[in-house]
């Protein structure tokens, strides 16, 4: 039986791989990885802690092992031990980080909660091809004069791992982030819906520009793009599940609220998307981070069967 490729010696240098991921890789078992900013800096403690091990418990309940990925002491680590999530969920100190910090953090010993674009490459770096989180980066609104495009969108468009998420983030330009996709060559493809979904809604008023209806056919595409050397990611946006939504109509008002907070305090760069997040919490009195836990619970769920189709197909589980 085929196994993946194993990590390279000099990268497994600088990297700690919980007992438990690491022997699932080595079996060629299917592995979920996970962000960790959006418990640093995407929710309040304790939702935070709550939420990271119960999106845990969800890839496990799919018989797939999850991995939390983060820098702690300049150490990559792919998978988290419960003290490890405790300090990413308390401690203020821990660093909001994209691939553009991770040398720094390394090097000089740091602690960093990864973002999408961070959490991409330690997972390509450890093998792993099936990443779950809330909702992807992407061209912010106004950006025309900010030049203000997530990392995220590169990442995707050179790194090949699938991110499933409920589309990219409401607070974003929606459509310039698909035109941005489309131009870097990144499948846009939403599950079981031909309309690209809002993070908080269901509906972004933009058509999907691929739709596929399982995870089964989400692992097929995988299988074909990076079997024909198409390299670069795969943004499977799944829509969050009805009974949690915060509908078009209802949450724009509160998003333009907390834009217009954010433009008042002058705040740019990595500080707008914790700030907004925050921010929408407020307003909405809780239900936003309600539906994030829900929608985040949902990805997890679905990237757990992607990924076990996906080790199928290559003969690995």
């Amino acid at each position: 039986m085929p196994t993946p490729a194993p990590i390279r010696p000099e990268v497994l240098a600088l990297m700690d791989l919980h007992p438990e991921v690491g022997a699932a890789l080595e079996r060629g078992a299917p592995v979920v990885a996970l962000e960790s900013t959006i418990i640093s800096h995407g929710m309040p403690y304790p939702q935070n802690v709550e939420m990271a091990r119960g999106v845990e418990a969800v890839v496990r309940e799919n018989g797939v092992t999850p991995a939390t990925i983060a820098v702690l002491g300049g150490r990559l680590k792919v998978g988290l031990t419960p003290n490890e999530l405790e300090l990413l969920a308390t401690d203020k100190n821990v660093q909001k980080i994209s691939t553009r910090d991770l040398p720094v953090t390394v090097a000089l010993g740091g602690h960093g909660a990864t973002t999408v674009a961070s959490t991409m490459r330690i997972a390509s770096l450890a093998g792993i091809r099936v990443f779950a989180t809330g909702g992807t980066g992407g061209v912010h609104r106004g950006a025309n004069e900010t030049m203000d495009i997530s990392a995220d969108l590169t990442e995707l468009a050179r790194t090949d791992v699938c991110v499933v998420s409920a589309g990219v983030k409401s607070i974003l330009d929606i459509g310039l982030t698909l035109e941005v996709l489309e131009t870097q060559g990144v499948p846009a493809i939403t599950l079981g819906s031909t309309e690209f979904p809002a993070f908080y809604s269901r509906q972004s008023g933009f058509t999907s520009p691929l739709t596929v209806a399982t995870p089964a056919e989400a692992a097929r595409v995988l299988h074909a793009k990076w079997t024909l050397g198409l390299t670069g990611g795969v943004l499977l946006a799944n829509p969050i599940p009805v009974e949690a939504e915060i509908p078009a109509a209802e949450i724009t008002p509160h998003i333009e609220q907390a834009l217009a907070d954010m433009a008042a305090l002058g705040l740019t760069g990595k500080e707008t998307t914790p700030y907004l997040l925050g921010r929408i919490v407020e307003i909405t009195g809780g239900r936003s981070l309600t539906a994030n836990i829900a929608l985040v619970r949902h990805n997890a769920a679905v990237a757990a069967r992607v990924a076990a189709e996906y080790a199928a197909l290559q003969g690995w589980a």
